[in-house]
């Protein structure tokens, strides 16, 4: 096993991302976004893919990428997690470009990489490690598609769709200009991260994998999200704990701060260790990634231990705040969100259990 430590370059790219999102993301803007027709920021987007070029970080550099490896992705999905920009992070880079990355997509990649296109991978986002190839989606012997997807995570901002469909001969990916495809917004629970409906009749695409070779981009990237996700909910819980704490601070009451009486000290000491330990799964989860060593154990245990912890840091932190945090008004409702909708992003802490038991031969 590698340091789990974060690396100076690390703790670098930590510090340029988290600038640039307490100067373009704060919570006041967050909210104001969140209720207009135009959710995502994508000027911030542009900002991050090109200037700080998260787009490509993880991308090798004969593809047009910076060649660095998950645990940089995590640094990265670890601080939009304490800010929940309304950024297509996890759809372009996580899913999508890793996808096309394992399919060897050149081109696409390459347009990925460098910002100049967003794209989104095609399945339901619930849909977990190991689930299997879909097929809802088919194509013609003319290489068109057609099908149905729905809820796919950032979609309605994509300009390039990667759908795994039935072909032919068997699992095939595809690549779709989103203008081929009919996508529906829905009413999203977390107001930062999007969902939609992909429509497909007789889309042109293009072919990039097929038989095993697409199976295999598919669950690597299913597989790939699932354990930076773990990062992004570490961030959700980290802005939960430190808000939290800081409000106590200041909050008076019988002439002493509220955070100085022992029944809250003792909630958010147990809310700390709970962070220590969302940390230590999270990283050893991108270290996983970046070696590949014993992957599939490590982003179950992360996901199994991760997705609980964020959505109960962030229900201590609305209780704790009392009335403030029970408003629209303040964020702790998108971090909420955010946190139940991650809890069933990439397979439900219980499915990740389940796959747990099955990888280290314990009965279910």
């Amino acid at each position: 096993m590698s340091d789990l430590l974060y690396s100076d370059v690390e703790e670098d790219l930590r510090a340029s991302v988290r600038d640039l999102l307490k100067a373009k993301a704060g919570a006041e803007a967050l909210l104001a976004r969140v209720e207009t027709a135009e959710p995502y920021d994508l000027k911030l987007w542009r900002t991050l893919a090109d200037e700080v070029g998260v787009a490509g970080l993880a991308v090798p550099e004969d593809l047009g990428g910076h060649g660095a490896s998950a645990r940089e992705v995590a640094v990265v999905a670890e601080e939009l997690g304490r800010s929940v920009a309304p950024v297509p992070f996890l759809g372009s880079v996580v899913l999508a470009t890793t996808a096309l990355v394992h399919a060897g997509a050149r081109e696409f990649v390459g347009k990925l990489a460098a910002g100049q296109a967003i794209g989104a991978l095609a399945v339901p986002l619930s849909t977990a490690p190991g689930a299997g190839f879909p097929s809802s989606v088919t194509a013609a012997p003319d290489g068109t598609l057609s099908g149905r997807v729905g809820t796919v995570a950032d979609a309605s901002v994509a300009d390039l769709l990667v759908v795994p469909a039935a072909g032919p001969d068997g699992p095939a990916l595809y690549v779709v200009e989103a203008s081929a495809a009919t996508v529906s917004e829905l009413v999203s629970f977390d107001l930062t991260r999007r969902v939609a409906d992909v429509a497909l009749e007789n889309a042109p695409a293009t072919l990039v994998a097929s038989g095993p070779e697409a199976a295999a981009a598919l669950e690597h990237a299913l597989l790939f999200g699932a354990g930076i996700l773990a990062s992004e909910q570490t961030g959700v819980a980290e802005w939960a704990l430190t808000e939290t704490v800081t409000y106590l601070k200041g909050r008076y009451q019988f002439g002493r701060p509220v955070g100085g009486f022992q029944s809250l000290k003792h909630r958010l000491a147990n809310l700390y260790t709970d962070l220590v330990l969302a940390r230590a799964a999270a990283r050893n989860a991108a270290d996983a990634l970046a070696t590949g060593t014993d992957v599939p154990i490590a982003v179950a245990v992360a996901q199994a231990r991760n997705a609980p912890i964020a959505v109960k840091a962030a229900e201590e932190a609305i209780q704790l705040h009392g009335g403030i945090g029970m408003t629209w008004e303040h964020p702790a409702h998108l971090y909420l969100k955010r946190a139940k909708a991650d809890e069933i992003a990439l397979g439900t802490p219980g499915r990740h259990r389940a796959r747990l038991a099955e990888l280290v031969d314990l009965p279910a």
